[in-house]
């Protein structure tokens, strides 16, 4: 197992740092007193441990000055005033601060406090140091330096100097006391305890690396091996730069005070000391006043009826901490728009009128509700392709309930795709029909995996309307026909909302389980089925609802007549950590969102923020509580809470309640609120991080609004490329049209999958059955099916006795992990983890979050998958390091690419997850430790293609000094972000292996060495794969060529969404080489390479490092292999490629059979 050292520091920072170092620094005297100082070598052999004084040189008493590195002179700021002597005499003491924090920072757990430096500062200075002269420093450089009392319960595990770290080792927690309740609300004030005061430079940290002794044989433990970790060391360099770095910046900021000064005509010492009165730091029981001048903009609680959004920004804009977040027209206003209204051409009963008016207020219908309500009832299919808010549940509430009144026997089915969105229409259903007299008690249930085993017949049996989802329709409703008949046959209404879900792989399944629907049905003599389906996000709302039910006459209603209130939307970008440095890199998204939140939650407003992953948000709860508690309003802490996946669902239910009540103001989510799940009005919507396409920012922004008022949106840009491109470019956040939803009929293992389920319903009859399963049916039936002496085909043998349990229609999980509480012996399930996600978050000593809170994993039993953790006060968390190998085991076909001696394989991948060690995060997104854990890697099989980076082009990357895997890494996101122009696919269907900033950039040797290699596999469907990747294998020919077309053709430098970057990539596109992409995608094409032409490296954001990447040897296939290239492969071909047929290029296939 390699040792990842140097995890801190942002790459492109280091990089920056080393191409200036070609520039010069110098000045003259009296101007630029830095450049006098006298070059000292500074002591390092004590970098872990605290130097009671820097060593200096013999000849000199002075400060030490380390040596001008390059980035002192990348961005300087002169001044031509004469320097003060107490502004030379400052300098002096930021550089003594800087040089001892620095090495402070290199101890595993020393807090920097002014009591812990201020001796050692003083012996560098040779003067007493006073709390007014860090002032005055923090004053020239307010954003780079933190100067403040802080409690000591939050730093414990920074102070306790020597003590070792038992929390990894799973005893007890010193520095940790257990909370006494478990939602952790409890008043901060309460548990705060002596506050000391903390200096610490906020714009840099040193990176850190582990070392882990090695024993031969070991036997492989989930244990953490904590006690074996070594305190991390740094190397001269690292330290040098970065102390260096800080004081160009303290030096530059002197020389722009000066400057202002001057041109305002006023005395630099008296207004130097005017503006330093701000930060000289109070503890929290002497600052009443500076807390309400923190607060004095907002209520004292929480409004019933909150201002206008657009006073709301403008009070939030003139809080101290903005500084212009919101980016150039990134603030967008949509006037409010008036309601249209239509009316229906058929007379409703009084009673259901009643029930419109007493459970929804409606008097009217908006002229897109009246026109498809109308279609319906005319007897047509219709989509409703309306925005969020619109009203379009009522759309396939009242046919239901206006059909029902009239007949009885009338049956509906509500297909949603989560059991949330089931549970929440059921209840507005229900509550209408309480008003309408002889349907009160109407059995209207949902029937799901949830629904009891007891329970199933009687709604079965007695049900008019049922709630469920697709997976039931498929496993259990179909195959049961026979049970079902009853209701199948007087089935009127198909309701399928969200349609937009309906996509890719997963759609595929969907569209053909309505066609078997549809069959059985028509079996039956029903043949009169009205279907409804509804989206806000469909960019081919026509087309994709013909695709999924296969029905030709359908009617679009997509003229939107609900009324809506004026909209505000917010490009916010998160600042630079020190603004007059963008090489610092950004500050914490999660932090800024934190502080937006709160503001806004203060001034009355309803709030919904959503994050892409479930830690960070765990991670932006916790922030929103810290922050909430620094205003001092803990009192507003338990009106805010985390929604996401895991919970249990009595706990999402209790939540989505209490939002709809109105007793929480704010709600952190993932995307599983990001689907029309009733949770009342909303005010506003914070976005943390550009979610994974456009459609999903507006699905999301279209929560806010709900009550006709004015609403916000707020899209918060983080630190990566696809967040900064949309900041440059929020014009495209408007303009840019939602993907069109594709759905593959073609893909041959969805479509036998569903043909054996079909035939095991009802015997096939290929003629008459081909109007739902395509032309290839009357094949399909003969190859794969078991033919009857009266030509009725049956369901194979192989999947019996239930074939849709071997049809997977999307990647559920069965196994779950409990975690179990045992704070104070309570024993009680938190919640359950899927057991993917448990290897990557369970694990001795590390740190599980549940409602922001912080547990201490104590136990990790994977053999009872049971994990107990104990609730702690840490100001830290834990983050995994992990890395996943995707390696090709065995070669199934080959196919030579068109003029190019190079050729592309189809075969058995292996992808292999290792979770290693984890770090101790602090707050601020800073790596404090790194610990090592034995754990055995994840293994798993699926199926795709590979190609190999011809040796000449790994020569021309290395000449050109160009990063090879940030070339590869470029390369394959290019020919995946093309795979939907070829095959029917949606982002995160084929993946391929991501490339680690921190392995890549690494200045050191690694024992983990990849291939020179493109790999790409498919993401769903089991050690067979879902047949995508299979069909890339056929057009990895244009695939390639149009791959170079798109790189070449985009103007962008480094690489952007446009060509090389993905938004799904899960290492946030650091490793990119644009550059680098070309030459491989050449190489593989075997085009003329212009050498000279190509940038002289290292790159910018890719500096090569250590090399990572090794020549990629050949896979074989199992056994010798016979290797055939002939036209008469093509047969073979079409067993291993489902769906290819023979062209003009059926002699460059070639197919790898293995010798018995």
């Amino acid at each position: 197992m390699d040792t990842i050292g140097e995890a801190r520091l942002p790459n492109k920072a280091v990089f920056k740092r080393k191409r200036a170092e070609t520039g010069g620094g110098g000045g003259g005297t009296g101007k630029n007193p830095v450049a006098e100082k006298p070059v000292a070598t500074v002591d390092l052999t004590k970098v872990n441990g605290v130097p009671s004084k820097p060593r200096k040189t013999a000849k000199s008493h002075a400060l030490p000055a380390i040596r001008r590195s390059a980035s002192a002179s990348s961005s300087s700021t002169t001044s031509n005033a004469i320097w003060p002597a107490s502004f030379t005499t400052l300098e002096k003491t930021h550089r003594a601060l800087n040089l001892v924090f620095t090495f402070c920072c290199a101890r595993k757990h020393l807090a920097t406090t002014f009591e812990t430096i201020k001796t050692t500062v003083e012996g560098q200075i040779k003067r007493e140091l006073k709390v007014e002269d860090v002032a005055k420093i923090v004053a020239l450089r307010p954003t780079g330096i933190n100067f403040s009392f802080v409690d000591e319960a939050s730093l414990d595990v920074d102070v306790r100097e020597y003590e070792k770290d038992d929390a990894f080792r799973g005893n007890a927690v010193k520095s940790s006391r257990l909370s006494e309740t478990i939602d952790g609300n409890e008043n901060t004030a309460q548990r705060a305890g002596k506050e000391i005061l903390l200096f610490e430079f906020l714009d840099g940290d040193l990176k850190r690396g582990t070392q882990q002794k090695s024993e031969k044989g070991a036997k492989a433990s989930r244990k953490s091996k904590g006690d074996e970790l070594i305190l991390p060391k740094f190397s001269q360099k690292q330290m040098t730069d970065l102390i260096e770095k800080r004081n160009t910046k303290f030096h530059n900021a002197i020389n722009a005070f000066l400057n202002r000064c001057e041109s305002a005509n006023d005395n630099p010492e008296e207004i130097l000391e005017k503006e330093a009165q701000v930060y000289i730091p109070e503890p929290s029981n002497s600052t009443a006043d500076a807390l309400e001048s923190k607060i004095s903009t907002l209520p004292k609680s929480i409004p019933k009826e909150r201002e206008s959004i657009s006073q709301i920004i403008k009070e939030v804009k003139d809080c101290v901490w903005y500084t212009g977040q919101i980016v150039p027209d990134g603030h967008r206003v949509f006037d409010p728009q008036e309601a249209i209204y239509g009316d229906l051409n058929f007379i409703l009963s009084q009673n259901l009128v009643n029930a419109l008016y007493n459970t929804k207020g409606i008097t009217q219908f908006y002229s897109h509700q009246a026109e498809a309500i109308n279609g319906l009832n005319d007897g047509h299919h219709v989509i409703v392709a309306t925005s969020t808010s619109s009203g379009k549940s009522l759309i396939y509430q009242l046919p239901v309930l206006h059909e029902l009144e009239r007949d009885l026997s009338t049956r509906a089915m509500y297909i949603f795709p989560t059991k949330a969105l089931a549970q929440d229409q059921r209840r507005s259903l229900k509550e209408m029909m309480k008003y309408m007299t002889g349907l009160e008690d109407t059995l209207v249930e949902t029937f799901d995996g949830d629904t009891a085993m007891a329970d199933r017949n009687i709604i079965r049996e007695e049900g008019r309307i049922i709630f469920t989802n697709p997976d039931m329709l498929h496993i259990t409703i179909l195959p049961q026909e026979d049970k079902w008949r009853t209701f199948l046959k007087n089935l009127k209404f198909v309701v399928v909302d969200e349609i937009h879900v309906y996509n890719g792989l997963f759609g595929s399944h969907v569209a053909f389980i309505m066609r078997r629907l549809r069959r059985i049905c028509a079996a039956l003599g029903n043949r009169h089925i009205r279907f409804i389906s509804c989206s806000a996000t469909v960019a081919n709302p026509t087309e994709h609802f013909k695709t999924i039910f296969g029905i030709d006459d359908v009617r679009l209603i997509d003229f939107d007549g609900s009324p809506s209130g004026r909209k505000e939307f917010l490009c916010w970008n998160t600042p630079f950590k020190d603004p007059a440095d963008p090489s610092s890199g950004r500050g914490d998204a999660v932090a800024e969102s934190a502080r937006l939140f709160c503001q806004l939650i203060l001034r009355g407003v309803r709030v919904i923020a959503f994050c892409k992953v479930r830690h960070r948000c765990e991670s932006l709860v916790a922030a929103v509580k810290f922050e909430l508690s620094e205003l001092g309003r803990s009192d507003c802490m338990a009106r805010v809470m985390g929604y996401r996946g895991g919970y249990t669902p009595q706990d999402r239910r209790r939540i989505e309640a209490e939002m709809f009540e109105g007793k929480l103001v704010g709600v952190i989510a993932t995307s599983a609120l990001e689907l029309g799940v009733d949770i009342g009005s909303l005010d506003a919507v914070i976005t943390v991080g550009f979610p994974y396409t456009i459609a999903n920012l507006r699905q999301q922004s279209g929560r806010a609004g709900r009550r006709n008022k004015d609403s916000l949106s707020v899209l918060v840009g983080d630190c990566f490329p696809t967040d900064q491109y949309y900041m440059e470019n929020p014009d495209e956040i408007f303009t840019k049209p939602n993907c069109e939803l594709q759905v593959d009929l073609q893909n041959m293992l969805v479509v036998e999958g569903h043909v054996q389920c079909a035939a095991y319903e009802l015997p096939i009859r290929p003629k008459e059955d081909s109007l739902y399963f395509g032309k290839s049916l009357p094949a399909i039936a003969e190859e794969r099916l078991e033919k009857d002496d009266l030509g009725f085909y049956h369901c194979n043998e192989r999947y019996r006795p239930m074939p849709s349990k071997f049809v997977a229609i999307r990647d559920t999980e069965e196994d779950h992990f409990a975690i179990i509480d045992i704070t104070h012996g309570r024993n009680i399930v938190l919640e359950e983890l899927e057991a993917s996600r448990a290897f990557f978050t369970l694990y001795d000593g590390g740190i599980f979050m549940h409602q922001g809170n912080t547990y201490l994993v104590k136990e990790f039993n994977p053999d009872r998958k049971i994990a107990r953790v104990e609730l702690v006060k840490v100001d830290w968390t834990t983050q995994q390091r992990d890395f996943t190998d995707i390696d090709p085991i065995e070669t199934e076909a080959m196919r030579r690419i068109t003029g190019s001696p190079s050729r592309a394989f189809y075969g058995t991948i292996k992808i292999q997850q290792t979770v290693f060690g984890f770090f101790k995060v602090d707050r601020r997104g800073r790596k404090m430790d790194a610990v090592e854990v034995d754990n055995p890697p994840i293994i798993r099989f699926s199926k795709g293609m590979w190609l190999d980076v011809p040796k000449h082009a790994l020569d021309i990357l290395v000449e050109r000094r160009l990063n090879v895997a940030g070339a590869i890494h470029a390369a394959e996101h290019a020919i995946l972000s093309l795979m939907p122009n070829f095959v029917v696919s949606m982002p995160g269907d084929v993946r391929t292996e991501c490339k680690v900033a921190v392995k890549e950039f690494a200045r050191k040797e690694t024992a983990r060495k990849r291939p020179a290699r493109l790999t790409f596999y498919d993401a769903k469907g089991g050690a067979g794969g879902s047949g995508i990747s299979t069909k890339a294998f056929e057009f990895v020919d244009m695939l390639l060529r149009q791959a170079i077309q798109r790189v070449e053709a985009c103007h962008c430098h480094d690489g952007c969404v446009e060509c090389v970057n993905s938004e799904f990539c899960k290492h946030a596109n650091e490793v990119m080489s644009k550059a680098g992409s070309q030459v491989v995608l050449k190489s593989l094409l075997n085009i003329e390479i212009d050498v000279d032409s190509l940038p002289m490296g290292p790159e910018q954001f890719s500096p090569a490092g250590i090399e990572t990447v090794v020549l990629a040897e050949q896979i074989l296939p199992r056994g010798r292999g016979l290797l055939e290239e002939n036209s008469s492969a093509v047969s073979g071909m079409e067993s291993l490629v489902p769906g290819k047929s023979s062209g003009e290029d059926a002699d460059l296939h070639t197919v790898v059979k293995a010798e018995p």
